[in-house]
């Protein structure tokens, strides 16, 4: 059977729709699978082994877009988070059975609607990623390996090697990224993150990290003023999303707000320590990661300012106990 999987939104939203795509591929190796996603995944997609084909809603002209659902003869569909124009296109490319989310006027394009009520957040992302499978095939199996992202194993040494070569690194690394483009509801702010990696700094035994995406110049140039004198190692990413992701791989902490990186350090499966909005929406019980859940250190940020000094002082006290045990 050849199902396509739609899911044309950000990183990090993309990361929970790979359980899905995973169990469909092991309930029948015989499946082929089909990602439909946005330009900013096609490398990840394209490194995950259950996946057999790749197409992209880069914003062509409707026309061409249905002919390339068309060209993959799907049997099914299934649309994690539909849009009018993913479901016009699925619709048009004629493919007989289409699943998704009865939400918005898009559900008009669908053939097989099913009422999830995701606003009400009673299960994470992923986990009604994982539901839509089942009414493909009702018995399937909902489990998924951890990590979910396999790499091999020398590319992920080669990568690691390298970093440590140009950084001089030799100690395990904790790292901090404070940016979040713009795809958080909370966060602390730099010179809160400056205090935290100078308290795991003055650990020997660890080397700190931080870690900046594309479009974080300025937050780069300013950590560097903030700490001076701070043995800090700062890596910017220039690579692209697998290399930044098989470089996390190797990492042993890896501390940031709840945005698309938090999702790739969880696909390798090490430890996490994120910050959640202080609202349902934005929240760790929507947002959970994919990863063990014993990796997974999560922090609530509330908007009053007391009880916000008092959650920073609770980061701060475990910070130091799992850094102490690295």
């Amino acid at each position: 059977m050849n199902i396509l999987v739609v899911r044309t939104d950000k990183l990090g939203d993309f990361v929970t729709a790979l359980p899905a795509l995973y169990v469909l591929k092991e309930h029948d190796p015989k499946n082929t699978i089909i990602a439909c996603v946005a330009p900013l995944n096609r490398a990840l997609a394209e490194e995950c082994a259950f996946i057999d084909e790749v197409i992209i809603d880069s914003g062509q002209p409707l026309g061409q877009f249905v002919e390339e659902i068309r060209g993959v003869k799907a049997d099914v569909s299934i649309t994690l988070f539909s849009n009018t124009r993913v479901a016009l296109a699925q619709f048009l490319a004629r493919i007989p059975n289409r699943i998704a989310p009865a939400t918005k006027l898009a559900q008009l394009f669908y053939n097989q609607r099913v009422k999830q009520r995701r606003s009400q957040v009673e299960m994470a992302e992923y986990e009604y990623n994982l539901e839509l499978t089942k009414v493909l095939f009702e018995s399937i199996e909902t489990g998924f390996r951890q990590p979910l992202c396999l790499f091999e194993q020398e590319a992920l040494v080669s990568v690691y090697e390298n970093f440590c070569t140009t950084h001089n690194v030799s100690r395990p690394v904790v790292a901090f990224h404070p940016g979040f483009g713009g795809s958080s509801d909370a966060n602390w702010t730099l010179q809160e993150y400056v205090t935290l990696v100078k308290l795991v700094a003055k650990n020997p035994d660890v080397q700190v990290v931080m870690t900046f995406g594309p479009g974080e110049e300025d937050l780069y140039s300013e950590s560097l003023v903030l700490c001076e004198g701070v043995d800090v190692v700062f890596y910017q990413s220039t690579e692209g999303i697998v290399a930044f992701t098989k470089l996390l791989a190797s990492f042993k902490l890896f501390v940031s707000t709840s945005t698309g990186t938090y999702h790739l350090a969880a696909l390798v499966n090490i430890p996490t320590m994120t910050f959640f909005g202080d609202s349902l929406f934005a929240s760790v019980k929507r947002w959970k990661a994919v990863s063990a859940a014993e990796k997974q250190h999560p922090f609530m940020l509330p908007e009053d300012v007391e009880k916000r000094t008092e959650t920073f002082l609770a980061v701060q006290k475990e910070l130091m106990r799992l850094t102490q045990t690295l």
